[in-house]
């Protein structure tokens, strides 16, 4: 039996009339049932990109998947057509878009909103279970249901990323898609956000992919984590495989000494040196092998494989074979 969702050698370019963007080169990843994966990365690493592709939203006539599989719970997600695709959307797969500012529709109140979810997946509810349904999952988000016929300019920022995620969750689908779903609010508001999700997982027993570029977020609420650069996944492992900080891919490392350490007395952070890889550039080599102080001339002349380190630790990286360290002399 295959793993609840796997994605394979996934290349997706984007192609105007000015340039075409590489923006996934080989991306290869799975997810078990009811695991929580953390995708981390800089911007532009291609995180957001995995995520359309795996709802098939990709930009018409611009983005294109070129090469590749993705596989959902058996259903060849490529191949499916648009009525199978949208059953999937909302009612199997459902996605939390960054922005909720930009993601709700200012015209309709929170109800007709989540309503309408209820309404295309579930035509053979009664108004009143669908009622009953929209005030159940209000009350599960947080909101009081006697807000739902309030528009969404009359709620918080925090409180407009609660109806997002009771859009998202109201169908209860098996696979969660959060795409950097904290980043626009507060600290605080951040946190009740997590715990939020964190008991709804619990509850409902989803699968997520959760896509942010802070690694504190993802070691207190994911189950392993997948590194992302320049469109692939370079690292992979569990939390306590990464997080042990023992063996790393440089890049991860460069993340990690990213973060500030408020248990040292340091005048400056420690970011990675150079500019993120240009996704209209296709390198014969390691795709960070321009920023990596490792770099030796095989690193430019082809692409490391995927080396086994130990469990399920896995890193692309010529430093490594499996399960030691190459020195760099």
């Amino acid at each position: 039996m295959g793993k609840f969702l796997e994605v394979k050698d996934l290349h997706v370019q984007y192609k105007t009339d000015e340039s075409v963007v590489y923006a996934l080169n080989g991306l290869t990843l799975d997810v078990e049932k009811g695991e929580t994966v953390g995708l981390v990365g800089e911007t532009g690493a291609g995180k957001t990109t995995l995520a359309l592709s795996i709802l098939k939203l990709l930009p018409e006539d611009v983005g294109k998947i070129t090469k590749g599989s993705i596989y959902y719970n058996g259903t060849d997600v490529i191949a499916a057509g648009k009525n199978e695709m949208r059953r999937l959307r909302g009612e199997e797969i459902s996605m939390i878009f960054q922005d909720p500012m930009t993601s709700l529709n200012p015209v309709l109140t929170v109800g007709e909103q989540i309503r309408e979810v209820l309404v295309l997946h579930f035509p053979d509810m009664t108004k009143q279970e669908r009622e009953k349904r929209v005030d159940e999952i209000l009350t599960l988000v947080g909101i009081p249901p006697e807000r739902k016929s309030q528009y969404p300019h009359q709620f918080s920022g925090g409180m407009k990323q609660r109806v997002v995620i009771a859009i998202a969750l109201v169908a209860q689908p098996k696979l969660l898609l959060a795409d950097e779903p904290t980043t626009a609010l507060d600290v605080t508001i951040q946190a009740q956000i997590l715990q939020l999700m964190k008991d709804l997982k619990q509850k409902l027993n989803t699968s997520m992919i959760f896509i942010t570029h802070d690694l504190g977020v993802v070691m207190e609420f994911c189950d392993s984590v997948a590194v992302v650069y320049g469109g692939e996944v370079i690292e992979r492992g569990t939390i306590e495989e990464i997080y042990v900080r023992e063996k790393n891919h440089p890049y991860t490392e460069g993340l990690f000494n990213c973060i500030p350490d408020l248990g040292v007395d340091t005048h400056r952070l420690h970011p990675i040196e150079g500019e993120v890889l240009d996704p209209t550039l296709k390198p014969a080599g390691c795709k960070f092998a321009d920023r990596c102080r490792y770099c030796r001339d095989n690193c430019k002349k082809s692409n490391p494989d995927m080396y086994h380190i130990g469990g399920t630790h896995f890193i692309k990286c010529y430093r490594y074979t499996d399960g030691e360290v190459q020195t760099n002399e």
